[in-house]
């Protein structure tokens, strides 16, 4: 509920990358383009700094690729020297109070996801606990933890995941233990609950002493029943939606022509046009930081907005803001022109309807409150209702829904999670029900394993005792 598994997001970058200083940034980015000789054009291109120094990344058909802005030399050795200063200036600690270990398995923190395979790696590790792993190919940190957030995997994330290094090495397997153990625990709790049902009296036809009672058991057996019919159905539906997070009963992927991505790709086209390189000339990276000089810059992305060239800034705070190459900056797109867009991207009577939202929805929301907020929200006139939620602050769509995604939304993260609206707005009533709900499902899940040992030591009781007699009569025979 309160501690993810560690790692390194976006976010974690920006906020450790230094700002970006504008008398350092030399190239524009076509010269910086024409250093790699590449002929094809890059389909995304971002200013940011990598050890120490402002840095262009190229996206392209090739992979990422990445050039000196002060210099125009591409970034291609990875050198011992280079991984310590990356691992220094992550924690703000000398390198020399580190332990050092390459990475040869893979570990805790390295088993899931691409950090499974991405190797050769190196581990810093400081006395505070804090730990950097770092690529040996791109000498980018992939990993970062502390000893708070290895408790608090080590709490939650681990044995919720079943995340047990000896097991999830193993995708396939881990995969299908998940899968059966879930699908188990669903049928064994409908069962129980269906028991339970079925054993109680309205009318209280049991008696306990002189007593009527709608229970026929006493002691541990009585408050398993009762647990069972007030937190069963939730266990089972924990259970179950747990098991379709796996995605046991995997759909068919695509999908005709005219469907949710390709509209998707129709609107983001409209919003943004294709970008051109050439069109930022006018106005030189040094220019727009300059613009934005009382403000700490982490990264610019290169963006347009109907085909115009805009410079989308990323800020310390975490906030943007936009600088058009012809044009002042602003704090956002202009949202009516926005709209505007996309209602003709859709075509007359597309629309259902579009207009801002100042609040998390049924299909667009965050418990941590960091989607973007405000939105617009467009929602379609198609037999799927497929809702587009766009970033007036990025031009970008941050979030989308249709039918077809109903059981990933109500199934799985609905039944799993409670993640709706009602609780999620006033918190922390989300967490008292949640929290009730964990509690309760923990006993339950505690009076059933005392009533299997109970069943289980009778047995032993029976057996040992036996093998005991057995073992005596052979040595009296000796």
């Amino acid at each position: 509920m309160y501690w993810d598994f560690p790692s390194v997001t976006a976010i974690d970058r920006l906020d450790r990358s230094p700002a970006l200083d504008r008398s350092e940034v030399l190239l524009s980015p076509g010269e910086a383009y024409a250093t790699l000789g590449e002929l094809q054009a890059p389909t995304q291109i971002q200013l940011n700094t990598f050890d120490g120094r402002p840095v262009y990344r190229f996206q392209t058909g090739q992979g990422e690729h990445l050039v000196y802005a002060d210099t125009g030399e591409e970034q291609l050795l990875v050198s011992d020297e280079m991984i310590q200063r990356v691992a220094s200036a992550w924690t703000g600690q000398p390198v020399d109070t580190a332990t050092v270990e390459a990475v040869q398995e893979v570990d805790q923190w390295t088993v899931g996801g691409a950090l499974a395979t991405l190797r050769p790696m190196w581990k810093y590790s400081w006395p505070n606990g804090e730990q950097v792993y770092i690529s040996g190919d791109s000498g980018e940190v992939v990993q970062y933890t502390t000893a708070g957030s290895r408790l608090g995997a080590y709490l939650g994330p681990i044995p919720h995941w079943l995340y047990f290094t000896p097991l999830r090495k193993h995708p396939p397997e881990w995969s299908r233990l998940v899968i059966w153990a879930s699908g188990i625990g669903t049928f064994a709790a409908i069962l129980g609950v269906t028991i339970g049902i079925w054993m109680y009296s309205p009318s209280k036809r049991y008696w306990n002493g002189d007593v009527a009672t709608s229970i026929p058991y006493r002691g541990q057996k009585r408050w398993h029943t009762v647990l069972g019919l007030i937190f069963g159905v939730a266990t089972a539906t924990w259970a179950f939606s747990g098991m379709l997070s796996m995605d046991p009963f995997p759909a068919r992927t695509g999908g005709p022509a005219g469907s949710t991505g390709d509209l998707e790709g129709e609107i983001l086209q409209a919003l943004q046009g294709s970008m051109r390189m050439e069109a930022f000339s006018a106005k030189h990276p040094r220019e727009a930081l300059a613009r934005l000089e009382n403000l700490d810059v982490k990264e610019l992305e290169f963006t347009t907005f109907e085909g115009e060239a805009t410079y989308l800034a990323r800020l310390a705070s975490g906030g943007t803001r936009i600088v058009p190459v012809v044009g002042e900056p602003d704090f956002e797109f202009d949202r009516g022109r926005i709209m505007d867009i996309v209602t003709k991207a859709v075509g007359p009577g597309g629309l259902a309807g579009i207009g801002v939202i100042e609040q998390y929805d049924m299909y667009y929301l965050d418990r941590r409150r960091q989607r973007p907020l405000p939105v617009i929200l467009a929602r379609l006139n198609d037999t799927e209702h497929t809702r587009y939620y766009i970033d007036p602050k990025t031009a970008q769509v941050v979030g989308t829904y249709s039918s077809r995604n109903w059981v990933n939304r109500w199934a799985y993260h609905g039944l799993h999670s409670l993640d709706f609206p009602w609780l999620y707005n006033y918190r922390p009533a989300w967490d008292v029900v949640v929290i009730t709900f964990m509690v309760g499902g923990t006993a339950l899940c505690m009076t059933a394993l005392i009533l299997a040992w109970r069943v289980l030591g009778r047995k032993l009781g029976m057996i040992l005792p036996a093998t005991r007699r057995g073992t005596v009569l052979n040595e009296d025979l000796v």
